[in-house]
């Protein structure tokens, strides 16, 4: 039987995550032969990950320099690609989400009329700046994708109404569910010691991450101040922050909430570290895309620090509250999780609507299928539950 060559490219840490369950899928079932390439569009965040899983990439191109730009990334990626295809020959190129990677990896199999599979396929705002360059790069990599690998049934409604052919499209939930039981344990003891030392039974902990590129400026300066009044108004509480290394990020975080009693200010996390605070939280205070999809898994409440979300399964379900960028609206949506246990309980128990842990399992699957090693289509996330 002749295996299915599968080259998945990745460049960045959220891709990583979300990619290395899939992996691991790939490489343990006789029917792939896969190939791992990465553009290292992030440096040391990705290299954490990808020693976490255990993955060691057949390529590296080590793109990442000191103040790139989006057309560095772009080109850089899309020529290193290129060659990777040519030279490989893969039957398919997996790429995944909305990064600048994902985009030019798209690019560069298009180029060289190889098959695409978009894993996270379908996500919209619907506004082409918010997020940046994020939303585009979705829509151009939806454009160019033979099989789209949409984590609900709402990321297929999208791509229906954009004329995408339903055969072509394949509800398997969100793969960053599968990473979640690699990650999470009862007795993590953290790597950073302050982490260690707080105490998670007494204090509500409120974990942050806030770095995107809307969000840079007053937008920033807004969540901050938020965050220093409601933990000077609720003392009980204890805000963790993970601060994003861009100088843009770190200036403001540090000048308005450094020195604050109840305020702990960290470099960037480990990915087990983050996911075990988290864990360990009383709500999370985020602009990521990724760990809205996360963190309801844990129980947690999420205050979404965006205008717009591409997830608004997470707002339906309940699980996520969009708080806006102002400074107000933010301390009035955390007033209420500390205040109202009806509305905080209401939405810690909401369900998470992103995934069942059996992502992978779908997506490996569905290339099985569309190679014609599988007669029957697989089931969709949320029609049959797998244990």
């Amino acid at each position: 039987m002749k295996k299915i060559k599968v080259m998945t490219v990745f460049g960045t840490r959220p891709e990583a995550i979300k990619m290395a369950p899939l992996v691991r899928e790939l490489k343990k079932r006789d029917t792939f032969d896969c190939i791992v390439a990465v553009t290292g569009q992030h440096r040391e965040m990705l290299d954490q990950v990808l020693e976490l899983f255990e993955i060691v990439p057949e390529y590296d191109l080590n793109i990442m320099k000191k103040s790139q730009t989006l057309v560095d990334i772009t080109t850089g990626v899309l020529s290193g690609i290129t060659e990777i295809i040519e030279k490989e020959k893969p039957d398919i190129v997996l790429v995944h989400g909305d990064t600048t990677t994902t985009m030019a990896s798209s690019l560069a199999a298009y180029y060289t009329k190889t098959m695409l599979g978009h894993v996270e396929a379908g996500l919209r705002t619907d506004n082409k700046f918010e997020p940046f360059p994020e939303e585009i790069n979705r829509r151009i990599t939806g454009v160019l994708t033979d099989i789209h690998f949409s984590p609900t049934s709402n990321a297929k409604k999208n791509l229906l109404l954009e004329n995408t052919p339903e055969e072509n499209i394949f509800i398997t939930g969100n793969t960053v569910i599968d990473a979640l039981s690699s990650t999470i344990s009862g007795d993590y003891v953290f790597t950073v010691p302050e982490l260690n030392e707080i105490d998670y039974k007494n204090r509500r902990v409120i974990a942050i991450t806030a770095h995107r590129r809307e969000n840079l400026g007053e937008p920033l300066e807004n969540i901050c101040r938020a965050i220093k009044r409601l933990t000077e108004d609720y003392p009980d509480t204890y805000a963790v922050y993970a601060v994003h290394r861009n100088p843009a990020v770190m200036e403001p975080v540090h000048r308005i909430l450094g020195g604050c009693e109840n305020v702990l200010l960290l470099p960037p996390l480990d990915l087990e570290d983050m996911h075990n605070l988290m864990a360990r939280s009383y709500f999370v205070m985020t602009d990521s895309g990724g760990l809205q999809e996360e963190v309801p898994s844990m129980g947690k409440p999420v205050l979404v620090l965006r205008n717009v979300t591409e997830r608004p399964e997470g707002i339906e379900a309940g699980t996520l509250k969009l708080a806006g960028v102002k400074e107000e609206d933010i301390y009035r949506e955390g007033k209420i999780l500390l205040c109202d246990p009806e509305e905080y309980n209401r939405m810690a128990v909401a369900k998470n609507p992103f995934g069942d842990g059996h992502a992978s399992e779908r997506i490996a699957d569905a290339m099985e299928y569309r190679f014609g090693l599988r007669a029957e289509r697989p089931e969709a996330f949320g029609d049959s539950p797998r244990a």
